[in-house]
């Protein structure tokens, strides 16, 4: 039982003021006003004997203890998001077969959740899930091996697809732990080390070189990776850096400890995750898996991401239906 006074919305409120530093900020997250924010964090603090944040400073910081009990906050929420997603139940016990194919960038977090969900639903279903490229998604989808399909979108329209956006998927710099001392200069500090490229034949690597490309940037073309964990490793062991998203960087939680991640230092450009439905589907089906995706999303990657990085904070984002 929680003690008088602690409550799931001003957990949330805490977690929004850790983020932002601002009352303000808090209250757009939320959706409270700016007098019911501090209420809550007033209320919080009260029932815990301690102050949680240095309400001297502007922006606010946390306290020792407020730092403690953020980790805390985060886990507990994290965990009731996931529930709340996983007790959305859909009803797809009608179908006879689904297949389903997923872009590898969310096999750590998402894809094993999204599976035991979806089996538990497809009690009288032929079910199939295969994880792959964005461009071998589109493929299967075309010669109709897929009934939906999650993918990076190319903006282009496709005959007898109809998509459904997910997540807005910003991308972002990684270099080096310790190469970038002032984020204000970074390219300065970055033109010792090569750019490692993705593959060419990869979607995303397409998408960055046509963004370099209009900003008429250039860059020696050295190395070229296929892997997207063998390009982050290499970013680890200070070969290069590279371009990537929060997606990608979220998945290479391994190498975190010898990598920085920053905003990109010149004009910024995002990818969209999107879902993809053969069009003469009923569109119940796939604005079910679309909202539950959405959910374990939000949960598994972009709440984590935007706690390591919380200038990530209103970038990467879930596209509301």
């Amino acid at each position: 039982m929680l003690m008088k006074g602690v409550t799931l919305r001003g957990l949330e409120v805490f977690e929004a003021l850790a983020k932002s530093g601002s009352v303000a900020q808090a209250a757009e997250i939320t959706g409270l006003s700016q007098p019911a924010v501090s209420q809550q964090l007033r209320n919080l603090e009260k029932a815990l004997s301690s102050d949680l944040v240095d309400h001297g400073r502007r922006p606010m910081v946390l306290t020792s203890a407020g730092r403690s009990f953020l980790s805390r906050t985060q886990a507990v929420l994290s965990e009731l998001r996931l529930a709340q997603s996983e007790l959305t139940v859909m009803d797809l016990s009608h179908l006879p077969a689904l297949s389903l194919g997923l872009i590898d960038d969310f096999d750590n977090d998402l894809t094993p959740r999204l599976a035991t969900i979806l089996a538990d639903s497809l009690t009288q279903c032929r079910f199939k899930m295969v994880t792959s490229s964005s461009h071998d998604i589109y493929r299967a989808m075309e010669a109709k091996d897929l009934h939906i399909g999650i993918a990076a979108s190319t903006g282009e329209l496709r005959s007898g697809v109809t998509e459904y956006p997910l997540v807005e998927d910003p991308f972002i710099l990684v270099a080096p732990r310790g190469a970038v001392t002032a984020p204000e200069d970074i390219g300065s500090q970055l033109n010792h080390l090569p750019l490692l490229r993705y593959a060419r034949d990869q979607l995303i690597s397409q998408q960055i070189e046509s963004h370099l490309t209009r900003s008429k940037l250039e860059f020696e073309d050295r190395f070229e990776i296929g892997s997207h964990l063998a390009l982050m490793a290499m970013v680890a062991r200070r070969i290069g850096w590279a371009i990537t998203t929060p997606l990608g960087y979220m998945r290479a939680v391994r190498f975190h400890d010898d990598i920085d991640a920053f905003a990109l230092p010149f004009t910024g450009f995002s990818r969209r995750i999107s879902l993809f439905s053969q069009s003469d589907w009923p569109d119940t089906v796939p604005l079910e898996v679309a909202g539950t995706v959405r959910r374990l999303v939000q949960s598994q990657m972009i709440t984590p991401a935007v706690n390591r990085l919380p200038w990530l904070a209103g970038q990467m984002r879930v596209i509301d239906a």
